[in-house]
């Protein structure tokens, strides 16, 4: 698991760097303004849609029954992604309509608080109209994704999203270069996510080939695979879709504060890499191998993947989440302030950070954690855990909007999914158990006190650094943000060494035979 992590995690740390790029790009493009609002809410829409219907639930629908096709014959599980490909055709292609006829009803429902400054509601609808198409790219892409994870192929779907960012990323500099007007930028860009969204499908293409696998229109909606995919997405895009109505109320109270939009997308933008690195590498890896133990029976190994991967993730996700607390400022000075991103919006973008922070372990832990339940057929449980998360964001919200103002969005989310993760849990030790032993608990205090250390040795070294090199400039920004991480990393693992935590070994032992 840790040899195949370290592949995914490779790629998945790729491409989470050039997501990094594409948004130092955007904010130097557009900074915080109302252009750069209004794509955050166009681009918002077809992202609800692509968790609910592509990525999200469908996927850890998908795998599982593709899995098991697997077992059994590769003639039927190839049928049966052709069936499924067939039928999002038709499905996401009417959703699509509707969205495009729908756009400005669905804009001011999102974003009401745009209204405020002319012309920034038409422009979100605008650029809604235009991003519609990535939804159903990125769904082909996500089956696509899957086919070649059961496979255990994870290269190529682990390099996929790098593609998207790549096309980004051309774009926007060219678009830079050429000193566009704002709102030419900004539909350039919206351009730019639709070759994105082509180049992360078609990267896949020649993987699935050399697997076997030619698309052929079937359709066959009754199909006992099709019945069985659908069966574990029903429940799975009732509890994404609470997920997404807490987006849904994010954005609302986020839409009356002119750039909280885009401070809380460059803040969360931060949490994508610790997330894709471990959460999403780990959580790839888990659902692969908790679907093969539930295929066959083995409780034992379903329970000894889990908490492997329980144990890494925390070992991993813990001192991300003291950095992110300590060094929030030079870390976001370092990657956005530039072009049309200024000083004010680094300290709001961080103070954002601060607080979506607290929820890094919680939101790593769900990708690792819900794919448990939909390889043993309980997809129930994720929908009880995603509704108590939104039920604590919109109390969170509202009991702290006041004093916090935008920022209580980011502390919404961040409680809201440490319910989930603690539903989570609770439920798979309950059904499985051996997952939340005295040994976990100790091992948790351990890696907490490490990290402790850690952040407080990488704050002490940026301020320093700070008195030393100042905070404008190029080689400020590098200096007062890279060498602070780079002596967090070692405390942490001097730490780690110091306190027998074995995961470090662990990784070690596997970078060695790897090498």
């Amino acid at each position: 698991m840790l040899r195949a992590a370290g592949l995914v995690s490779g790629l998945t740390l790729v491409s989470r760097l050039l997501g990094l790029a594409r948004e130092q790009v955007f904010a130097a493009l557009l900074g915080a303004g109302p252009q750069a609002d209004a794509f955050g809410i166009a681009f918002r829409i077809p992202n609800l849609l692509r968790d609910l219907f592509a990525e999200g639930a469908l996927s850890a629908a998908f795998v599982p029954t593709y899995a098991a096709a697997l077992l059994r014959d590769r003639q039927e599980a190839h049928r049966l992604a052709s069936r499924l490909l067939s039928l999002l055709t038709v499905v996401v292609g009417a959703i699509l309509l509707v969205g495009f006829l729908g756009a400005p009803q669905i804009v001011a429902t999102l974003a009401p608080g745009y209204d405020q400054i002319p012309g920034k509601t038409a422009l979100t609808v605008l650029l809604t109209r235009v991003m519609l198409p990535f939804l159903l790219l990125i769904a082909f892409a996500a089956v696509a994704m899957g086919m070649l994870n059961a496979e255990e192929r994870f290269a190529a779907p682990a390099f996929a999203p790098a593609m998207f960012n790549v096309a980004a990323i051309v774009v926007g500099v060219g678009l830079w270069l050429a000193r566009r007007p704002l709102e030419e930028a900004v539909f350039g860009w919206a351009v730019g996510t639709l070759l994105g969204g082509l180049g992360q499908l078609m990267v896949q293409v020649p993987a699935l080939r050399a697997q076997g696998y030619r698309f052929r229109w079937d359709w066959a909606p009754t199909d006992p695979g099709i019945v069985r995919i659908l069966t574990l997405m029903a429940p799975a895009t009732i509890g994404l879709a609470a997920v997404q109505l807490n987006i849904f109320i994010s954005s609302r109270f986020a839409s009356h504060v002119p750039g909280a939009v885009s401070w809380l997308t460059y803040a969360f933008r931060i949490l994508y890499l610790p997330i894709g690195i471990f959460g999403v590498a780990l959580g790839t890896l888990a659902t692969v191998g908790l679907a093969k133990s539930a295929a066959s029976g083995d409780v034992a190994g379903l329970r000894a993947t889990l908490l492997r991967s329980i144990r890494l993730l925390l070992f991993l996700s813990i001192p991300s989440t003291a950095g992110l607390l300590a060094l929030g400022v030079p870390v976001v000075r370092l990657l956005y302030e530039r072009g049309r991103f200024g000083a004010a919006d680094t300290l709001s973008t961080a103070s954002a950070v601060s607080f979506y922070a607290l929820g890094l372990v919680a939101y790593t832990g769900v990708k690792v954690l819900a794919p448990a339940f939909y390889a043993l057929g309980t997809p129930r449980i994720p929908l009880l855990g995603s509704i108590l998360a939104i039920a604590t964001n919109l109390v969170v919200i509202l009991c702290f909007d006041g004093p916090f103002g935008f920022r209580a969005v980011a502390l919404g989310t961040s409680v809201g999914s440490l319910a989930n993760v603690a539903c989570l849990g609770l439920a798979l030790q309950r059904r499985i158990g051996g997952l939340a032993g005295a040994s976990l608990w100790l091992d948790v205090l351990r890696m907490t006190l490490a990290a402790g250390a850690m952040a407080g040795v990488a704050w002490t070294a940026a301020r320093g650094l700070e008195s030393i090199f100042g905070t404008a400039g190029a080689v400020a920004h590098l200096v007062t943000a890279l060498l602070p991480v780079v002596i967090g990393v070692l405390t942490y693992a001097g730490a780690a060494r110091l306190l027998r935590i074995r995961e470090l070994d662990d990784m070690l032992q596997a970078a060695s035979r790897k090498a």
